[in-house]
């Protein structure tokens, strides 16, 4: 990176130095995962009841964020250059470029190794990954400079480089945005898992469902589950455990199981005060979210 650095201001490569300055992003963006990954192995203890597993998440929103702001002021710089050409040494941009290439083949090699079901790892990765293709992008421009005195292709090249790192920076923020404000994971479909659990012979309503991530590949799951007066909930619960576990690979799951009372039995059959659509048939004041019932298996 620092030879990048020199290489590029006596080129005045503004490509290079923005390569330069996305690999200063990778740096940090591996230390970060380092010290993310060591916090989130810590226990449970205190007020932090999930331990210190989001650290990883808040080290690939850091990631995100140094991605868009670094493409921002790129940008800017590219675009001045495009009406404002300086002398691009050409021979020196390409030969760097592919000394670039080389070194990070070998780091994407040996990160690509790494469990990327992690966001943290996952954002390490995509740094180093956008890394190599601004160097790809960065040799194209230094052969054309080198061959038809084009200096433009310097500031295209920067372009294409703060298109990727938009398109990986927005990515990063977007995935973990939705675990910090509690959003269902994207592949699970909460009213499809409601209506799943509804579906159970015994269970008469589900509600209070809340699908969440607590840290990257570990889903966490609780609901209000009514079952009917007849019906063991220790054994429905079991059996609604086993189906979030087996078809949805939810393993972390808290289900509230009760009888339910009169009033629910009543909604159900369609008679009886709250039977509209979303009541909780008066048993739970203030439910959040839909109320899960299986409508078929009613009738």
């Amino acid at each position: 990176m620092a030879i990048e650095v020199v290489i590029g201001v006596v080129a005045r490569s503004l490509a290079l130095i923005s390569d330069a300055a996305h690999m200063l992003t990778d740096a940090v963006s591996i230390v970060l995962a380092l010290i993310a990954m060591r916090l989130a192995e810590r226990p449970a203890r205190g007020g932090f009841t999930y331990g210190l597993k989001r650290a990883e998440i808040l080290s690939a929103q850091a990631n995100g964020l140094t991605l868009l702001l670094l493409g921002a002021w790129l940008a800017y710089e590219a675009v001045r250059r495009l009406f404002e050409p300086p002398e691009v040494a050409g021979g020196l941009m390409f030969y760097t470029a592919l000394a670039g290439i080389a070194v990070n083949v070998a780091a994407a090699w040996c990160i690509s190794k790494a469990n990327r079901t992690s966001l943290n790892v996952e954002g390490a990765y995509q740094h180093i990954l956008n890394d190599l293709f601004a160097f790809v992008g960065t040799a194209v421009a230094g052969l054309v400079v080198l061959l038809t005195g084009f200096a433009r292709a310097d500031a295209i090249a920067t372009l294409v480089v703060v298109a990727l790192m938009f398109k990986a920076g927005y990515g990063l923020v977007r995935e973990s945005g939705r675990i910090f404000l509690e959003a269902a994971p994207a592949h699970l479909d909460p009213d499809a898992i409601g209506d799943r659990l509804a579906a159970h012979s015994s269970v008469a309503e589900v509600h209070d469902l809340h699908v969440w991530t607590i840290t990257s590949g570990q889903p966490a799951l609780s609901a209000h589950v009514l079952v009917e007066p007849v019906a063991d909930c220790h054994t429905v619960r079991l059996d609604l455990e086993k189906v979030l576990q087996c078809d949805y690979e939810i393993g972390h799951t808290t289900l509230q199981v009760d009888h339910a009372p009169a009033t629910v039995l009543e909604v159900r059959t369609g008679s009886g005060p709250g039977s509209g659509p979303g009541s909780g048939g008066g048993h739970c004041e203030g439910a959040h979210g839909p109320v899960h019932r299986d409508e078929p298996h009613l009738h």
